[in-house]
């Protein structure tokens, strides 16, 4: 039997209240790697929040941003990273996760990811009068494009982050095996 070799770069897409960054961050204990989560280094390193950058400059200016990040971030080794809900909107984003890592879908269906975003303000896609129109939206927009990206899919609308976290080990173990 072949001896599984754990991924050098493992990058989580999906939408905004999925549970990437707290998945991600179970994911990566668990693998024994580094956690990045996209949305956060862009803040620690601007010193602005999401929400202020959108304000500045626009989503574009926001895109920007988060496309060199994920182009300097998918080339480091040894590194889980959860990427933003809109990071698979930029081609380059996509060609770069798919070809430098493993690429984890969490899919986690509008209600669930209302459930979980209801209270959070800094989400500025968000903001407005029709929050369940906006995300069904949008997931219809980027579900082809994850799904696209994806190595693996797993299903994230329910079970506790480590729980979901060794489904993703098991998956990658699966698919490392084919």
């Amino acid at each position: 039997m072949a001896r599984w070799h754990k991924p050098h770069r493992v990058f989580l897409v999906g939408p905004m209240g999925a549970g990437k960054s707290t998945v991600g961050r179970e994911l990566a204990a668990l693998l024994g790697l580094e956690f990045v989560d996209a949305d956060t280094e862009i803040e620690r390193r601007t010193g602005a929040s999401i929400p202020w950058i959108f304000d500045l400059e626009g989503e574009s200016g926001f895109r920007a941003r988060e496309a060199a990040l994920i182009d300097e971030l998918s080339q480091r080794d040894g590194l889980v990273l959860a990427t933003g809900g809109g990071a698979i909107t930029t081609p380059a984003n996509r060609d770069a996760l798919g070809a430098r890592g493993v690429v984890v879908y969490l899919h986690a269906p509008v209600e669930v990811q209302l459930q979980r975003t209801r209270h959070d303000t800094s989400r500025p896609l968000l903001q407005g009068d029709d929050p369940r129109g906006r995300l069904e939206g949008l997931m219809g927009e980027r579900e082809p494009l994850y799904r696209e990206v994806a190595d693996i899919v797993v299903e994230a609308g329910q079970g506790r982050a480590r729980a979901l976290a060794k489904r993703i080990v098991r998956a990658l173990e699966g698919a490392a095996a084919e």
